[in-house]
């Protein structure tokens, strides 16, 4: 039997009030740490070209585990409160992962 197939969400907002939004981060962090179905991975990217434009990567071991994390009331008000510091609404997009490499 196989291993589940890792899953990414890639969420592109855009905010001017992005020290607000890391501290919100941070707290989701320190809600999600030790959390067996919590994600594994957050990378945060700038876009150089649009300076309030931001993509997070999230990364899970499985689609199962993302859905059990996004079906948590807690992540639902994360989402809300992440929405309220937007300029425009946030956009998700799901993704299996299907191969990585790491370069060294």
């Amino acid at each position: 039997m196989s291993a589940p197939q890792r899953f990414v969400q890639i969420v592109d907002f855009e905010t001017d009030r992005i020290d607000e939004m890391r501290a919100l981060a941070e707290e989701g962090e320190q809600r999600l740490a030790g959390r067996p179905d919590g994600p594994t991975r957050r990378l945060v990217l700038k876009d150089r070209s649009r300076p309030n434009r931001y993509l997070v990567v999230i990364e899970f071991d499985s689609y199962e585990e993302a859905m059990r994390n996004s079906d948590d009331p807690e992540t639902g008000k994360f989402a809300e409160r992440m929405a309220s510091l937007c300029t425009r609404t946030p956009s998700f997009t799901d993704c299996d992962v299907e191969d990585t490499t790491e370069f060294k």
